[in-house]
């Protein structure tokens, strides 16, 4: 199959052996498939990446010598089963999946393992339990969606938000835009959110925040604790640079809620009496449960939460390296769909 590669730190596009599933596994092949900004960051910092994983005990840790086809937000169909499989979904059906594959007694991080490609591919294996039919009328593209909308959904679960909370999204970018969507979906208000590209502020306009900022013109934290009005504040952290967590934990209110969902692959340093004065709450939190994918699968295709905005671009495999440069812009582009079938 033709797909984009991770080779020693660089993507380059060739023709790489088929997956073959085993038992209790699917072969799909890959729809549409989005580019998610931690993709990004593991080709910029893929050693960094490995050394924290096995710090973390991660369930599984990449081998930077060996291939490795990223993607993991995706719609596929269904080909076939590997040997002994079975399940719901039939050849020709389209379905979605956490990016999980149980092979060996093991967990292969789809588009993060070397022995599970992801959907940078024409064709993957995923885990035929873990597969969900998508709902007729819902849109290969839209379906695509359902993980990064996900991020989100499992952020504001993680927020336990009160009717009276006040939200505060720093950043716009697809995880902050997948939160105010969540936020959205919860019912929060006002929903205020900062970014300083006028794309991301637009797009944040439409999928739910009522107030936008661009911390250029005035501190978003200043902006925020008026609009709040003494509300108790829960502060989403969607940027993932290092010094974004000290400033929040500068400016935020007194009991402030603090959710980190941003990305940060590199070494920070907070101050801790910052949060020990202020009584902060800092939460970390990272991808979803089984339930949360299920239910934004749902919410997309009922139409509670709109992904349509997000898709800005859409590549074939050829146009992957060139997507991944792009994407580094922000005013450029949201979400760039890969499209492997697409010439």
């Amino acid at each position: 199959m033709r797909a984009a590669v991770m080779r020693n730190c660089q993507l380059v596009v060739d023709t790489i052996p088929d997956p073959v599933p085993g038992e209790g596994e699917v072969l799909v092949k890959t729809l549409a498939c989005g580019i998610c900004g931690s993709d990004l960051h593991a080709l910029k910092h893929a050693h960094k990446m490995v050394e924290m994983a096995k710090e973390t005990g991660a369930p599984f840790v990449l081998d930077l010598t060996r291939d490795v086809v990223m993607g993991h937000e995706f719609c596929a169909e269904v080909i076939d089963y590997g040997p002994g499989s079975s399940g719901a979904v039939r050849p020709g059906d389209r379905v979605v999946s956490m990016p999980l594959l149980f092979r060996g007694g093991r967990m292969e991080g789809v588009g993060y393992s070397n022995e599970a490609p992801g959907g940078y591919g024409e064709l993957m294996t995923l885990s035929a339990a873990l597969v969900l039919l998508v709902p007729n009328g819902l849109s290969t593209e839209h379906a695509a969606l359902t993980e990064p909308m996900a991020v989100g959904v499992h952020a504001v679960a993680k927020a336990r938000i009160e009717p009276y909370d006040a939200p505060l999204v720093i950043g716009c970018g697809p995880v902050g835009l997948a939160v105010i969507a969540a936020l959205k979906l919860k019912g929060a208000e006002p929903i205020v959110a900062a970014d300083f590209s006028p794309l991301r502020r637009a797009l944040a306009q439409r999928m739910g925040a009522h107030v936008v900022l661009d911390p250029a013109k005035r501190p978003a934290l200043e902006a925020f604790v008026e609009a709040a009005n003494m509300r108790p504040a829960v502060i989403f952290e969607c940027v993932g640079v290092p010094g974004i967590l000290h400033q929040i934990m500068h400016g935020a209110p007194l009991g402030a809620r603090v959710v980190v969902a941003g990305v940060c692959m590199e070494d920070d340093v907070i101050k801790p009496m910052l949060g020990i004065n202020k009584e902060l709450a800092v939460q970390f939190v990272l991808g979803y449960t089984p339930e949360e994918f299920a239910s934004t699968l749902q919410a997309i295709a009922e139409g509670q939460i709109d992904v349509a905005p997000l898709v800005t671009g859409r590549v074939g495999v050829d146009g992957v390296p060139g997507a991944f440069d792009t994407l580094a812009k922000p005013d450029q582009h949201c979400k760039i769909l890969v499209e492997p079938w697409r010439a």
